[in-house]
């Protein structure tokens, strides 16, 4: 597919400055993630636009129209709750496990880095205070993260799910999901994300929680007709996947191929979800109102015929 060609070509192209100036240690190595993440979207413009070229590209890749009003900021609301459950669930499920260092009551390593941050000084406020507020910055930095996370979401949920589709719900997702997974390869062999891991399993940790969590992100993305709600959902799954470190305990590695949600604890909840939602047939496309129909009840056969001046008519 001519989409998937030239997100994964401009990811590299955009990602390759960083294996000849000092991998991740490069200083600019967190704009070029967040170029990264334009590369999809624009993928998806020039294919729309030159290949497929559709009435409208707004209305092709979810951009427009916004209504209905109320289905939209339902899923909207969806989209801000789901992604940080699933997050702040893998913490609990991985300290059950044993994989995941938790430390509830000091939070020993979110004080030790806030401290480094302010060269050695002691906690201003209390440390329950300090945790309450990034909660706070979840939902600032989701709303903030959306329009990067919006680069990403116009390729993988605004162009390329609803092109595979016809494939059926379980294809569409897998594919979708491996092609997200391996657009992120640039930086994971890098060591993002997955510093402790070879190359080859930081890929493929990766594309398993891109299926999952591209899954759910598709279901918002479908039954709201709208990229809106899957591009909010990444914002906020972004910034709600920096509380692993504040519910962490201080001196004990996190090993993110087992615990937090980039690692196979992280998964449980998601997979319960999608497992519904396949179950309950929920990953399909919502139908315009227009043409919705009760259940059991046929749409009426409507003829349209061609308008013509000898029959007198006007349109209005």
């Amino acid at each position: 597919m001519i989409f998937v060609a030239v997100a994964l070509a401009l990811a590299w192209a955009v990602a390759l400055p960083l294996y000849f100036t000092g991998g991740l240690g490069n200083p600019l190595t967190q704009l070029v993630a967040v170029g990264m993440m334009a590369t999809p979207a624009i993928a998806a413009v020039l294919v729309v636009r030159f290949v497929d070229r559709p009435q409208s590209i707004p209305r092709e890749l979810g951009l427009w129209p916004l209504r209905p009003a109320r289905r939209l900021f339902a899923y909207l609301a969806f989209a801000v709750v789901i992604p940080a459950v699933i997050v702040l669930s893998a913490l609990p499920i991985g300290a059950w496990l044993g994989v995941y260092p938790a430390d509830i009551t000091e939070f020993s390593a979110f004080r030790e880095a806030f401290e480094a941050q302010a060269g050695g000084l002691p906690l201003p406020i209390p440390i329950g205070v300090l945790v309450a507020l990034q909660f706070v910055n979840v939902v600032i930095g989701g709303i903030v993260n959306t329009i990067p996370a919006l680069g990403e979401e116009l390729g993988w949920r605004g162009y390329l799910l609803p092109k595979l589709m016809p494939l059926g719900a379980i294809p569409a997702v897998l594919i979708s999901g491996v092609t997200w997974g391996l657009w992120h390869a640039p930086l994971l062999l890098l060591g993002y994300n997955y510093p402790s891991a070879p190359g080859w399993l930081a890929v493929l940790m990766m594309c398993g929680m891109c299926i999952l969590i591209g899954a759910v992100f598709g279901w918002l993305r479908l039954r709201s007709n709208s990229v809106w709600p899957p591009a909010l959902a990444h914002g906020v799954f972004n910034a709600t996947a920096g509380l692993s470190l504040v519910f962490a305990r201080a001196g004990e590695p996190i090993d993110t191929v087992h615990a937090t949600v980039l690692g196979w604890t992280g998964w449980i909840v998601p997979l319960v979800l999608v497992a519904t939602l396949l179950a309950t047939r929920s990953l399909r496309r919502e139908r315009p109102a227009c043409i919705a129909s009760a259940p059991g009840v046929r749409p009426a056969n409507i003829q349209i015929r061609e308008y013509s001046p000898r029959q007198g008519s006007s349109i209005p």
